[in-house]
């Protein structure tokens, strides 16, 4: 059976049919390359200019004088090597604490299946409809004074990795693929005697390296890139990230230092993207078919 296009064949294969198809192609690929490529073309290149021509009207479209000095002014004066720790260690604290709860809470939902368990899941994917900023004053009410053990979680690590557990997307994902594994594999585990939690680290463990990868990444990237959370609960200095940390001193230096600041902290992201994109692509269908 042939695989139906939105160009038969037959049109295809005609000149004119192939000179259409070809051009729309290279417009749209195009399009789409300069919207997307095109804000990062200019935050790179804006930081190579000096103050002069980074403030010329109308803008230039290459470097007139290119100063790769300025990624090293930026990177000193605005100390991103300290704000970049900061993050990493902040990224990964909540990635092993997204790894441990998030998988449990998905496998118990998936495999377990406790009371409510339908119930569980549907109010946590009920909260992915509220929009993000509406949950910001009741999650930092709670973080100024925790409930039960009265904690001020403010300048703590805990503000950013407690609130990002709390991903109904990750378990979600997790759980379709949890729901993918083929119950024989999980029922000659429970023959051999292996309990729930043997079985998770055993055998579910080692078959969902794909989706673990794509929620690892998810994680990492949604510390990385936050702006607004990590502003309110870590106002000292020395424990920013490096979005925060770039925005508290942006007045204080040139702008075109400012944007080679901002291409410098774009970089750990934009590279754990193209290593890994075979990997999200992957994990993010995993799971979507079973048979």
């Amino acid at each position: 059976m042939s695989t139906r296009t939105l160009i038969s064949p037959a049109r295809l294969g005609r000149p004119r049919g192939r000179f259409l198809y070809w051009t729309a192609f290279v417009l749209v690929l195009g399009l789409f390359t300069l919207v997307f490529i095109g804000p990062l073309y200019w935050m790179v290149t804006s930081g190579l200019k000096s103050p002069q021509e980074f403030v010329r009207t109308p803008p230039t479209l290459v470097p007139e004088s290119v100063r790769p000095g300025n990624y090293a002014d930026a990177w000193g004066v605005l100390d991103l090597a300290r704000l970049l720790l900061n993050t990493a260690y902040y990224a990964l604290g909540a990635l092993a604490f997204q790894l441990v709860l998030d998988v449990t809470a998905a496998y118990s939902l998936s495999r377990l299946r406790p009371v409510l368990g339908k119930a569980i899941l549907g109010a946590m994917l009920a909260t992915l409809m509220i929009p993000a900023a509406v949950l910001v004053v009741p999650q930092y009410l709670t973080v100024l004074d925790v409930p039960i053990v009265r904690r001020n979680l403010v300048d703590s690590p805990w503000a950013i990795w407690l609130p990002s557990v709390a991903n109904a997307f990750n378990i979600f994902l997790l759980k379709r693929f949890f729901d993918s594994i083929p119950r024989e594999l999980l029922d000659a585990a429970a023959m051999d005697g292996a309990s729930p939690l043997r079985t998770l680290w055993s055998v579910v463990l080692p078959v969902s390296r794909p989706v673990l990868g794509v929620v690892s990444i998810f994680a990492v990237v949604a510390v990385w890139k936050d702006f607004l959370w990590p502003m309110l609960t870590l106002p000292d200095p020395g424990k920013q990230t490096v979005n925060v940390g770039i925005y508290s001193l942006a007045a204080s230096v040139p702008e075109n230092w400012l944007l080679a600041a901002l291409a410098l902290a774009s970089v750990p992201t934009l590279v754990v993207f193209l290593v890994f994109q075979r990997h999200i692509m992957s994990g993010l269908t995993a799971g979507s078919l079973k048979g």
